[in-house]
């Protein structure tokens, strides 16, 4: 299993007429999980381990999982509007926005947008950015299962955690993530060139947290958010992939402490 028994809350909110659903649990200062293009797969590990410390919040981005899709979206930034608006309906501040890989593109994205709410962001092999060598990895050239493997740099962690046969539901969030992801993400896949001029504007304490090993988002996509944004260190994190959370849980989890009791 991938998610912890852990019991949270759930709650729907609505945007642009749209349910947003949102899992929380925990106290302290707020930290906002953004999940990868292939869908939440409940309340992870890495969620739990910040829940003990802060209040973490791990919505359904609009258009995966249990949310409701806006047929109108087809840009990364659509989504990042909708996130924003969210917030603004949480009507929460000093919010910390976690984003991993994928959400991690929609977190950087929000921040350009806006930055009164936010006290930092955690970039977690966070695509948005094109590579300047090499590239980032097309998951329509892999199986659905292939591609999440492919995030793990440690095969025996990805059977330890999915087991020898995907479950049908698994393959069916991952098909209809696949396609969402689709709809905002193509040409260019993965990348905007708008980003990197807008990143130069963003002020907020930023920690990047790239696996060693990632073979999704090159490492040298973090390098290029550190040379972009104003105020950004890196980590890297040794025998990890691209899912550096799912296989190193504890250790993301005590860099984001870290960083943010640093603050």
């Amino acid at each position: 299993m991938t998610a912890t028994d852990a019991p949270v809350s759930e709650r729907q909110i609505a945007v642009t007429g749209k349910q947003i659903r949102i899992r929380q649990d925990g106290a302290g200062d707020q930290v906002v999980v953004l999940h990868h293009s292939t869908g939440s797969v409940g309340w992870i590990e890495l969620s739990e381990r910040l829940a003990q410390s802060f209040a973490v919040a791990a919505p359904d981005l609009p258009g995966w999982g249990q949310s409701d899709r806006p047929e109108w979206a087809r840009d990364p930034r659509d989504i990042a509007i909708l996130m924003n608006r969210m917030l603004d309906r949480l009507d929460i501040s000093d919010v910390t926005l976690v984003g991993l890989g994928f959400g991690g593109f929609i977190a950087a994205e929000m921040a350009t947008m806006s930055q009164v709410r936010l006290k930092a962001m955690v970039l977690v092999g966070a695509a948005g950015l094109q590579p300047d060598e090499g590239e980032i990895t097309d998951q329509t050239f892999l199986s659905l299962d292939g591609y999440v493997q492919a995030g793990y740099h440690d095969e025996a962690l990805f059977k330890e955690h999915y087991g020898e046969e995907i479950d049908s539901s698994l393959e069916e969030l991952w098909s209809f993530s696949r396609e969402m992801t689709y709809r905002v993400t193509w040409e260019p896949y993965m990348f905007s060139r708008r980003l990197p001029h807008l990143l130069t504007e963003v002020e907020v304490p930023t920690l990047l947290i790239w696996g060693e090993h990632d073979g999704i988002v090159p490492l040298i996509c973090a390098q290029q958010y550190q040379r972009a944004l104003q105020n950004a260190k890196l980590e890297v994190v040794p025998d990890a992939g691209h899912l550096v959370e799912m296989e190193q849980p504890a250790v993301v989890a005590e860099l984001i402490r870290t960083h943010l009791n640093g603050l």
